[in-house]
């Protein structure tokens, strides 16, 4: 799906810093019933917006889903849009069921767009989408919800509710913005405690409505409506008191029975607020991030001296090990003041002995494995490349721990460590990297896994850990630290390096903010606040220019 040329530019900004240099935009998604019933039973409704794909919101026989974009001068993106199924026993998509594509939006409105499944002339539904301009409220509310005496709808058993809530919109229209899990076989649930910004509830306007419904979860999807409150969050952040106790209607049931009351309520349990802390406000606050490199030597990578080697030192281009560390190197060091980065290579054969290592030093300093800044770093590497000898096999453990034990000492907030490595091959161990990485997840830190070359990386994706959390010994992750991109994904044919770069820097160092501010919330670590700037000086009068002495002159 490819993207007009004004989308690449507004997706090229720091990711790091976070600058945007546009309106952030929410975009709603939704489908009708007639693509739902297309697809098949082992079928989970997603959608797909310019290659991005998104788990939807069920919601009986629609389907809704939001994410955000950038817009400026009023155009909002992406202009393509697809809805498929994906088979819920293999995850792999199945055929599409709709595809609306050219969709340009000359301003904040709903458009409808008919849905072909890609047969001419065939409708098999509508794709819905609406946007508004999101606030730069950065509160976000944890909330927690019990019901009463709900319906029963089940024939055998009572009911397993859960709830949806939806932010209503500018135009009237509701759009979906959360949904809590489902509780089994009970009339009287107590869900778990939950935090939501509160822009994603209400946008900031605090009297908007919110409306929540209340379902009865089905296997098929076809759950049961058992009815609906509004409320506001102004009414919410009263908290717990006889204002936030709701009656839950079913508006069908109270047109047909004159006697009816309700179908159960709903009370809020609990209510808080606070400021949410971004990766901005922690750098502002003077932390600092501690960037170390690994890359790979074993021999898998081809004789640096020959032209087909990944380590080959062309003077004509960078190699794609220079070209990665440069990308993600150029940008993160802006974010670590004395700009002294540890250097470290493994599965190599050092002189004068020829051991195997898999922790030396670039600079072969083992007392102090940093150079200056990334320069320094590209020196170190070919230096590197002169004096070893490319061996095996790939260990990834050592380098792991390495940058662990540096983390583990300063765990106040004021440092984060991110580690960089480089790699072409498959993994050799395997279980003691999981096992370095289940450890270091609770530690400042995050690990960058570029892979270069052409070679499956397979256990690169399972480190990755974005589907599935990573553990060992039965021990789960306590974050998702790791990030991986594949290389070759980067490469412009067209030969354009400094676009690609900043591309492969972008989606690598995605991740990093939001890992980085998890772990601080997890610790309770706040932003330090920004150091005062210094007052500045009384502007001087000018200086007296005292009177020349007379000049002596002896003959």
């Amino acid at each position: 799906m490819e993207q007009p040329e004004d989308m690449a530019s507004l997706s090229e900004f720091d990711s790091l810093a976070g600058s945007i240099p546009a309106t952030k935009v929410e975009i709603t998604v939704s489908c009708s019933s007639d693509a739902r019933k297309s697809s098949t039973t082992h079928s989970i409704p997603t959608l797909c917006a310019n290659s991005l794909w998104i788990t939807s919101l069920r919601r009986n026989r629609t389907f809704v889903s939001t994410y955000t974009t950038l817009t400026r001068r009023a155009l909002i993106y992406p202009n393509t849009i697809g809805a498929f199924s994906l088979n819920s026993r293999t995850g792999k998509p199945m055929p599409a069921v709709s595809n609306g594509s050219g969709l340009w939006m000359e301003s904040l409105r709903t458009t409808g767009l008919e849905a072909s499944g890609g047969v001419p002339g065939k409708k098999c539904g509508t794709v819905i989408l609406s946007a508004e301009e999101l606030s730069n409220c950065r509160d976000v509310a944890t909330m927690q919800f019990c019901a009463n005496k709900l319906d029963k709808k089940d024939f055998f058993g009572k009911s397993d509710p859960f709830l949806v809530f939806y932010r209503s919109n500018e135009d009237g229209t509701f759009t979906i913005c959360h949904k809590t899990e489902v509780m089994k076989n009970t009339l009287n649930p107590v869900w778990q405690t939950f935090s939501i910004p509160v822009r994603a509830l209400c946008n900031g306007d605090y009297d908007r409505t919110i409306k929540v419904e209340v379902y009865d979860w089905d296997r098929d999807g076809s759950h049961d409506f058992i009815g609906e409150f509004t409320t506001s969050y102004r009414e919410l952040a009263r908290g717990q008191s006889q204002f936030n106790i709701y009656e839950v209607v079913n508006p069908k049931k109270k047109m047909k029975k004159k006697k009816y009351v309700n179908s159960g309520t709903v009370t809020l349990l609990s209510f808080a607020v606070e400021s949410e802390c971004t990766f901005l406000d922690y750098i502002k606050g003077g932390t600092q991030i501690n960037f170390t490199v690994a890359i790979d030597f074993t021999a898998s990578n081809g004789n640096p001296s020959q032209s087909t080697s990944l380590h080959y030192m062309s003077p004509y281009q960078l190699n794609a090990y220079a070209l990665a560390l440069t990308a993600v190197g150029e940008i993160i060091q802006h974010y670590d003041s004395d700009k002294m980065f540890p250097a470290l290579g493994f599965g190599a054969k050092l002189p004068p002995d020829g051991r195997v290592s898999h922790e030396f030093p670039l600079n072969g300093n083992q007392e102090n494995p940093s150079c200056c800044g990334i320069d320094g770093i590209l020196e170190a590497y070919h230096h590197s490349l002169r004096t070893v000898q490319l061996y095996g096999p790939t260990n990834f453990a050592p380098v792991v721990t390495h940058v662990a034990r540096t983390a583990a000492a300063v765990q106040d907030g004021s440092q984060y460590s991110v580690l960089l490595i480089i790699t072409d091959g498959v993994i050799s161990d395997m279980a003691q990297t999981k096992e370095a990485i289940v450890n270091a997840a609770k530690l400042p830190m995050s690990i960058i896994i570029i892979g270069v070359g052409q070679a499956e990386f397979d256990a690169m994706v399972e480190l990755d850990g974005d589907d599935v959390r990573i553990s060992s010994r039965g021990k789960l992750a306590e974050r998702d630290i790791v990030q991986f991109v594949p290389f070759r994904d980067y490469v412009d044919r067209t030969g354009n390096h400094v676009l690609s770069m900043a591309r492969l820097a972008r989606d690598v160092l995605a991740e990093i903010p939001d890992q980085l501010v998890s772990y601080m919330k997890a610790q309770g670590i706040r932003p330090r606040p920004p150091p005062a700037a210094p007052e500045p000086s009384p502007p001087r009068s000018p200086a007296r220019t005292p009177p020349a002495s007379p000049l002596h002159t002896h003959i």
